[in-house]
């Protein structure tokens, strides 16, 4: 899937839409950056409730995967002071958000890494939490994932997602913001997918269906030039969102933000 993602100078886009916009691009901060870099439903706001439900603690070290362009990492590093490792397949996200990262003056907090959510190289139990916004889409192999997941984990550490999955009514409409068609799109119904999370070792704290709440944007007109499904989606999008109204209006995909804990 990473030809989909890829991006030529997405870099010089994102500062040049900025700019066009009136941001001062030399003194970005994490706010003045939200629409761009956090490409996942409901954008900054989602990522600010599921930090809440996490509760991290300053210090806490995380594992971000499938952290894209790092606009959730740099919010827990800069807003929580968390200790952030992003893992990403897509190279030309991995360079952006590094640049980005440095913009902003966070490289002593986010650190990142291209590397394959299915195969995590990184060492036994050296997380405190896990956590992915909109990235396992893509995959198929969920047991792999979560096991992959638990094992990057120290006992007790938590599992903080945010993910697409199947709604009761199906089939879901396509295009997506992660798949043409249903040969890229790998959703499975939030009770398939929480049993896969506890087979691999995890409890649950909270589940909460937030459908209502993360989603993306209602309007491609109304998306800006430098929002991210704008940068990065192009004139794909419009096609995106018309299918997207559908999918959330008739249930076919729900949005759920969860946090799970690792058994010991």
């Amino acid at each position: 899937m990473t030809g989909y993602w890829e991006r030529d100078g997405l870099l010089e886009k994102m500062l040049a839409a900025l700019r066009a916009a009136g941001r001062n691009v030399d003194a970005l901060t994490v706010d003045d950056l939200a629409p761009s870099d956090h490409f996942h439903g409901g954008g900054k706001t989602a990522t600010d409730r599921l930090a809440r439900l996490a509760g991290f603690k300053p210090g806490t070290r995380v594992l971000d995967v499938g952290g894209g362009l790092g606009g959730p990492a740099r919010t827990l590093a800069a807003e929580h002071g968390c200790q952030v490792t992003i893992v990403d397949l897509t190279e030309s996200y991995v360079r952006t958000g590094e640049a980005l990262t440095a913009r902003l003056e966070l490289q002593d907090r986010v650190t990142h890494r291209q590397g394959d959510a299915l195969a995590l190289d990184v060492p036994p139990a050296s997380f405190d939490a896990v956590w992915t916004q909109n990235s396992g889409m893509n995959i198929a192999d969920k047991g792999r994932l979560y096991a992959g997941f638990a094992r990057a984990l120290k006992p007790g550490g938590l599992l903080v997602i945010q993910e697409p999955m199947a709604g009761p009514v199906q089939p879901v409409v396509f295009p997506v913001m992660w798949a043409r068609d249903a040969a890229g799109s790998f959703l499975r119904p939030p009770d398939e997918m929480r049993a896969v999370m506890e087979t691999a070792g995890f409890r649950v704290r909270t589940w909460d269906d937030v459908s209502e709440v993360a989603t993306g944007p209602a309007n491609a007109a109304a998306i800006p030039a430098y929002a991210a499904p704008r940068l990065i989606m192009g004139d794909a999008l419009d096609a995106i969102i018309a299918a997207q109204q559908r999918n959330r209006a008739e249930r076919r995909i729900l949005m759920i933000q969860a946090v799970l804990e690792r058994s010991a």
